[in-house]
């Protein structure tokens, strides 16, 4: 029977790069973005790489609830078994808390875009999981959601309590036969890091956080792996 992700923000990054490995892999495919252009950017590389590739797009910004409400019911519409989901999408805003605004509106877009997302997504497609006795969440947290550093303000707080979901969850879905995964990866070469200046060989590559994922889905339903932490070979940035 053909196997289905869900991976939420697909068209850049690493969950590009999630796509386009689980699809060689012969997993259909559902996603989305904010931007319906770089959606259909998305499916058309993907066929191109991938002939025959079974994908699914919607254009939704997760941080705002009618469009995670809109997105999860798509998918459950289609009528697929979520056999693996990947809370992806996310965004980071730099800066220390004493200088964000006083009104807490930063903190506030940090926790809606990284964890409010994966709440609803997976809160909306967690029964069926269950039901199946069947599937993996994956968490895309980051070195963030274990270490604080100065230029981090509420993207960390965010970032940590997305690591503390995850936790929750895996405590929660044991009885149920399904897998929680942390994904905390370091330094990533994606488009947050244009204009950094550094070479691209200082930075892990998406594709190596893509075949991490992969790898731990791959291992059998007697283990799972809890973590998954990748930093840059020479360290953190």
């Amino acid at each position: 029977m053909k196997k289905y992700i869900v991976v939420t923000g697909g068209t850049k990054g690493i969950g590009r790069a999630i796509v386009f490995r689980f699809a060689r892999a012969g997993f259909g495919v559902v996603t989305c973005a904010r931007s319906a252009a770089d959606l259909q950017a998305l499916a058309t590389e993907l066929g191109a790489e991938v002939p025959g590739a079974e994908m699914y797009t919607l254009p939704a910004d997760l941080s705002q609830r009618p469009d995670a409400v809109r997105f999860t019911e798509y998918v459950r519409n289609l009528g697929k078994p979520v056999d693996v989901l990947v809370n992806n999408t996310g965004a980071f805003v730099p800066g220390r808390l004493q200088d964000e605004p006083a009104d807490g509106s930063q903190l506030r877009q940090m926790i809606d875009v990284n964890l409010y997302s994966a709440y609803d997504v997976t809160q909306a497609l967690l029964p069926g999981m269950i039901e199946r006795r069947q599937g993996h969440i994956f968490m895309m947290c980051s070195t963030a959601s274990l270490m604080a550093y100065p230029n981090g303000g509420s993207y960390c707080i965010a970032k940590f309590a997305l690591y503390g979901m995850a936790k929750v969850l895996r405590e929660e879905l044991k009885e149920h036969g399904l897998r929680v995964t942390s994904v905390l990866p370091g330094a990533t070469y994606t488009a947050s890091w244009e204009g950094a200046g550094l070479p691209e060989e200082r930075f892990v590559k998406a594709s190596d956080v893509a075949d991490a994922i992969f790898s731990a889905y791959s291992l059998s339903p007697l283990a799972v792996l809890e973590e998954l932490l990748i930093r840059p070979q020479l360290g953190d940035i």
